[in-house]
């Protein structure tokens, strides 16, 4: 994929299988018509990347916010119910994104959210609490209570506890969960389809990926263009997360 998109087409129809790159034939072309512009001639996943970084940062923070709360709740209060709560979370995945979406279709049309990034965001976090919370319930499940349990006699508040104890020590869970949605978010095509398409200046990256693919106009070299740029933050992402998490993991350890 990186090594045809470097490549002039006219050198890749004449040699597909070649797996390196002379110096002569090295170009950025291609990269520079998938960043341009559509206005300008070109394929406009800048303007792309930055409403999928836009709409999958919205998510994961508040995807966060709401399955904290829950997570803690289901974990450590006691309710009736609670025991069958956690696993309640994860039915909404027995059903198939494809039955939501003429039902969303219809209610985004009636609320004219159609063709908005933030309609978008709404479905995204609806997708990803249930499972956000299932996740970071079995981690808050490890905390010891006893830690808990004194800093409430100390005179902590039960959101102070969840704010300097508990969130330290769940630290690597909290920035793997993140990543797990913002993954999700980033990579979601069908409601991004279907609530997107009449607006193209609100594309996401999966969009316009998917419109690439599906023009014969358009070369492989551009296509594969666009795959790397569509990749290149994902992995990036995860080499932070990976410094992050190995931080977290030892900042949880100092203060429990």
């Amino acid at each position: 994929m990186l090594v045809l998109s470097v490549r002039p087409i006219a050198e890749v129809l004449l040699e597909p299988g070649r797996l390196w790159v002379s110096p002569s034939e090295f170009t950025t072309d291609t990269y520079r018509e998938v960043l341009t512009p559509v206005d300008d001639g070109g394929q406009g996943f800048l303007r792309y990347m930055g409403n999928s970084a836009l709409v999958a940062t919205v998510t994961v923070v508040v995807t966060l916010l709401a399955s904290i709360l829950g997570a803690y709740a289901v974990s450590r209060l006691a309710f009736r119910g609670r025991g069958a709560t956690g696993y309640l979370f994860l039915t909404v995945y027995l059903f198939p994104p494809i039955l939501l979406a003429i039902p969303l279709f219809v209610l985004f049309s009636q609320l004219s959210l159609r063709g908005n990034l933030l309609a978008l965001a709404i479905v995204y976090v609806a997708q990803t609490v249930p499972v956000a919370i299932y996740m970071l319930r079995n981690y808050f499940a490890t905390i010891p209570v006893s830690l808990e349990e004194a800093a409430l006699i100390d005179g902590c508040t039960r959101f102070g506890v969840i704010r300097r104890i508990s969130l330290p020590l769940s630290m690597p869970s909290l920035i793997a969960t993140g990543l797990y949605v913002f993954m999700i978010a980033w990579n979601e095509f069908l409601f991004a389809l279907l609530f997107l398409v009449e607006r193209r200046d609100n594309w996401t990256v999966s969009l316009g990926l998917s419109r690439l693919s599906g023009s014969i106009e358009v070369p492989t070299t551009v296509l594969m263009a666009g795959s790397v740029v569509l990749t290149v933050p994902i992995i990036a992402l995860f080499f932070l997360a990976e410094r992050m998490l190995v931080e977290g993991l030892t900042s949880g350890a100092e203060k429990g």
